[in-house]
């Protein structure tokens, strides 16, 4: 058994973990960032980076203390290495060098998106490999063939806004604050999916890749016509939004042989209506639908203690000079979409 020491820092999460390659986190301690940013209602990254400065430190004291290790006790140190905010991302990754210089410890730079793409595998020791995974959040909406560690093959990407900052969106329209995507899943409840006619981006148009720049724009006009409840207008969306995932993954899946497991990971994968009907999409597929626990579909620094255990385990490690990267997909070999830029 092998223990690893994970460090996330790559928005406004400040997180350490202690996770062993027989799947247990021994501690773990995450400090949100809410409060600071939500009068700016997102992410200011000049204080996102500066409020991981001052807490990391402390933090890892504290996951060490709580577990009863030392420094001398860990087989490996990881950090996120990027994607994500760059001064959040080499608080963390120097962090991460210092400690493993110290301590003569190897280093596991690890890309963000691998640490949710294989945190399902830290919580449900079945899921083997291949397995399709959605992977939503407020930087990113893919999906990806997961054939192994560093094996990603990507089907799907959003070729302008990621999922979760549509939700962030619409939450700031209709007034909810920050963080976005609870706030108008919650409201969501108590309004008819039905009442507000907002468009699904792309669907129907035979492509597997995803858009919602024009859906939040749809929101702002509904919002601002002033003919519905902001309840309404929030189930609308989120119903908008479902279907929009649900039509790409049948386009996306439906050009290769279907595997074994869909699997759905990253914050928005926290809303139990996308888990409903991503569950009743899997099963009218004879696929095993997995999700993995809410409090590992958040930014968290299990999953990239977890990453770390697994490529530990294949005997990989990286040198003190890996540099911190804003942007790194998990497939460059990917041919660029239309319209997305430098989306990964």
């Amino acid at each position: 058994m092998a223990l690893v020491l994970g460090i996330e820092s790559s928005c406004d999460e400040t997180a350490a973990a202690l996770v062993t390659t027989d799947r247990q986190i021994l501690a773990q301690r995450i400090a949100s960032q809410d409060e600071a940013h939500a009068p700016y209602g997102g992410v200011v990254p000049e204080i996102a980076a500066r409020a991981h400065a001052e807490r990391l430190a402390p933090m890892i004291e504290a996951v060490m203390a709580d577990a009863g290790k030392d420094f001398s006790d860990l087989d490996a140190i990881a950090a996120t290495a990027g994607p994500g905010l760059i001064g959040g991302v080499m608080v963390g990754l120097v962090s991460a060098k210092a400690l493993a210089m110290a301590a003569g410890k190897p280093l596991l730079a690890i890309n963000h998106l691998e640490g949710h793409a294989l945190s399902p595998r830290l919580a449900d020791p079945a899921l083997e490999f291949p397995y399709a995974l959605l992977l939503v959040s407020g930087g990113h909406c893919q999906i990806l063939m997961v054939e192994g560690v560093g094996q990603y093959r990507r089907l799907a990407t959003t070729i302008d806004d990621a999922l979760g900052e549509a939700f962030d969106k619409t939450a700031k329209i209709l007034g909810l604050g920050y963080p976005g995507g609870p706030a108008v899943e919650k409201l969501a409840l108590e309004g008819d999916p039905a009442a507000v006619p907002l468009p699904r981006p792309l669907v129907g148009s035979g492509e597997p890749h995803f858009s919602f720049a024009g859906l939040k724009s749809a929101v702002l006009r509904a919002k601002e016509s002033e003919q519905h409840a902001d309840a309404d207008i929030a189930a609308s969306f989120q119903q908008a939004a479902v279907d929009c995932l649900v039509d790409r993954l049948a386009i996306a899946l439906g050009k290769s042989d279907l595997p074994k497991a869909l699997v759905v990971a990253g914050g928005v994968a926290a809303n139990q209506r996308i888990r409903s009907e991503l569950e009743k999409f899997a099963a009218e597929r004879s696929m095993r639908f997995v999700a993995p626990p809410m409090a590992l579909c958040t930014d968290n620094a299990a999953m990239i203690g977890w990453a770390g255990c697994e490529r530990l385990h294949m005997g990989q490690d990286d040198p003190l000079d890996f540099r911190a990267r804003p942007r790194w997909p998990l497939d460059p070999k990917a041919e660029p979409v239309r319209g997305a830029g430098y989306k990964a």
